[in-house]
């Protein structure tokens, strides 16, 4: 007998052991919980199947932040500051995320609190149903979503669904308006960007001309220059600056 062969003999005898042993464990196991769906008096589904909803619905949210908040905004605007600052890991991308998300909480507070008042607390107390509650939080989003979107880039979606171009937010698809407002946020976001590179490609520029004018070219320009960036930055409150505008950006309805 073999090295192999000792030390898979072991394994097999488990194996055996336990096929062998598996129906009686099942039959001495306690079989699983039944589910039940009870009916009120009118009808409606218990509120078991309403909860296994609203935990299906949670499993959507971070879909629903990306797509209808103000956070691909400000995550973009974020991401573009610290390339411009030349730094690659710095702040990392968690605290990015932890204060895009704060400062989208804090962008959309007036628009949560209509989808609470509106929808969530309502159902919560039981007076309306979950598809209710369902369309009455669609409304606050859609109105921010709205305000927050190009008309052009509206009128885009609109013709590619080949829907006329409609006069008030009521007749506007939602499956028009989500993607038009994705795309005009990515845009104000890029807009954003540029105005943050162009004081730390002015720096990165004179840099490098002094250091070929030095005839210092084995110097990499970053050397001086990423200093240089993180000083006007720190010195002008940089990270104050970028906060109201990001802020001031979204403009309501």
């Amino acid at each position: 007998m073999n090295v192999w062969t000792r030390r898979l003999l072991p394994v097999v005898l488990g194996l055996l052991v336990v096929g062998v042993s598996s129906p009686v464990w099942a039959a001495s196991t306690p079989g699983l919980p039944s589910i039940t769906i009870n009916s009120g008096s009118s009808g409606s589904p218990s509120q078991t199947i309403g909860i296994l909803a609203l935990i299906t619905l949670i499993a959507f949210l971070p879909a629903l932040l990306l797509t209808m908040t103000a956070f691909t905004r400000i995550i973009t605007v974020l991401s573009f500051l610290r390339t411009a600052l030349g730094l690659q890991s710095t702040p990392p991308n968690q605290v990015l995320i932890g204060l895009a998300l704060f400062l989208t909480a804090f962008v959309m507070a007036p628009t949560l609190s209509a989808v609470n008042h509106q929808a969530l607390h309502p159902y919560l107390l039981g007076r309306i149903s979950l598809m209710a509650a369902g369309s009455r939080a669609l409304g606050p989003m859609r109105h921010f979503m709205y305000h927050q979107t190009r008309p052009s880039d509206l009128d885009l979606f609109l013709r590619l669904d080949h829907v006329k171009v409609p006069h008030s937010l009521k007749n506007v698809p939602t499956m028009a308006l989500i993607p038009a407002f994705i795309i005009s946020e990515l845009k104000t976001a890029f807009e954003i960007g540029v105005y943050i590179y162009i004081p730390f490609v002015v720096i990165d520029m004179v840099v490098s001309t002094i250091l070929m004018s030095m005839g210092m070219m084995m110097v990499p320009p970053t050397l001086i220059s990423l200093p240089l960036k993180l000083l006007l930055f720190v010195l002008a409150n940089g990270w104050v600056l970028v906060v109201q505008s990001l802020v001031m950006s979204f403009h309501g309805g």
